[in-house]
């Protein structure tokens, strides 16, 4: 039984065991659950922060597609995408992807391609904050996040 994907933007922060709970909670047909967590570095203690935003329902919205597709074409049984936006300190959780499938390669194939789409295709934007109090511009998009996603098509 697939169930529709759980996704959310939010501000505050999450609890990765709690989620995955959520997604397996009295399921026996499941039998494997990859996750992946994106987290906030320092970058060797220059970072102080990172802002995050986003386009208000349309991030929803894409998320949404994109794990859609990842549940048909690996046949996950569930999938979790939650995204945070604001201020986020070093350390902090930024990116929580949950795949719920019958075996172990379809969870990883599928938190794979959720991921590598979700950095290239859904509409987040990202600034630097710095240790000493500077603000960078917009972080660019990087040609390695095209690339991981292309290996999907």
């Amino acid at each position: 039984m697939t169930t529709a994907p759980l996704i959310r933007v939010q501000a505050q922060d999450f609890d990765l065991q709690a989620e995955i709970d959520t997604l397996t909670q009295g399921r026996q047909d499941i039998g494997a659950v990859v996750t992946f967590t994106g987290l906030c570095r320092n970058e060797q203690g220059t970072l102080s922060a990172l802002e995050l935003e986003h386009y208000p329902g349309m991030a929803e919205t894409e998320m949404r597609r994109i794990a859609e597709l990842a549940i048909a074409r690996f046949s996950l049984l569930g999938l979790s995408a939650i995204h945070r936006y604001g201020k986020i300190a070093p350390g902090e959780n930024i990116v929580a992807v949950i795949a719920a499938a019958p075996h172990r390669q379809a969870a990883f194939d599928g938190a794979s391609f959720m991921m590598d789409f979700l950095k290239t295709s859904a509409p987040f934007w990202k600034k630097e904050h710095g240790a000493d109090g500077s603000t960078g511009d917009w972080v660019a998009a990087k040609d390695a996040d095209d690339a991981a996603r292309d290996k999907w098509r």
